[in-house]
């Protein structure tokens, strides 16, 4: 969070900026107990304002010429609903705001990347000082946080397993696990194919929220650190110009890769959860 290179130069200013505003729950217990306060209320706060605005403008739609506010909101449904339509062709009244909300969330934390690297720091050495500042760390960027994207693929991991048990049953689902992909006639050869199929079963399953993941974090974490070495760079040698130039073209082209990595995740979750009610 501090607004110049401190001792170490651009290492330690991309290192400082790269700290999240932790509060210690088991001290000495190591990090896994430790809570990434940023993270979550950034999370929250982005969720509340997309349920709040979209509620709003619900209760003041009309049928006839819509605000622009309220023709954008038909828009990103519209959009959303079509693309849940084409892919899963079962009952999707709960499928789409499902797919709606992980888009404009997801598409919220990743518009954080958008943001001045420096501006919370700015902000603290406003009004608490620079030594403040130099020991206050605050990172706005959730999807940058390997926890929101695990916790994010988790919940559609688990979604996929409740519509997958929904649709065949806990039998059905069971059964499927012990005897696909690999079909066999006769009762030997279907037990000797069922630990394979099992395993090979356990393995996909499993794929989809590291693939989730992984994809996200990776995204805009990269994005992100790219930010803070421009930011760095401008500080140090690069100059101020220069580097609002450098830093308003990555920021235009970070726009499609926001946008995007915002799709592909709800793309999948309607995939992965379409190929779950899926009988074989």
């Amino acid at each position: 969070m501090a607004s110049e290179p401190q001792g170490g130069g651009l290492t330690e200013y991309i290192q400082h900026h790269l700290e999240h505003l932790v509060v210690t729950t088991r001290p000495g217990a190591g990090s896994f107990w430790d809570i990434r306060l940023d993270t979550i209320v950034v999370s929250l706060v982005l969720g509340g304002f997309f349920c709040l605005w979209f509620w709003l403008l619900a209760r003041k739609a009309s049928s006839g010429v819509p605000s622009k506010a309220q023709a954008l909101v038909e828009i990103i449904v519209e959009f959303v609903d079509t693309q849940v339509k084409d892919t899963f062709h079962g009952d999707r009244r709960t499928l789409t705001p499902l797919a709606l909300s992980i888009f404009m969330w997801v598409f919220f934390m990743n518009a954080m990347d958008l943001l001045p690297v420096d501006l919370a720091g700015w902000l603290v050495t406003t009004f608490r000082g620079h030594e403040v500042a130099h020991h206050t760390y605050f990172r706005a960027v959730p999807t940058a946080d390997v926890n929101t994207t695990i916790g994010l693929a988790l919940s559609v991991f688990f979604l996929v397993l409740a519509h997958g048990i929904k649709a065949k049953g806990a039998g059905g689902f069971g059964k499927e696990l012990l005897t696909a992909p690999f079909h066999a006639e006769g009762t030997v050869m279907k037990v000797v194919l069922s630990p394979f199929n099992f395993l090979l079963n356990v393995v996909e399953y499993l794929s989809k929220p590291v693939s989730l993941a992984m994809r996200l974090f990776g995204n805009m974490y990269g994005g992100e650190l790219v930010f803070m070495l421009i930011a760095g760079l401008m500080i140090s040698w690069i100059g101020f110009v220069p580097g609002v130039l450098f830093n308003t073209g990555w920021a235009i082209f970070h726009i499609l890769i926001i946008a995007l990595q915002a799709y592909i995740f709800m793309m999948l979750t309607i995939v992965y959860i379409a190929m779950a009610r899926e009988h074989h």
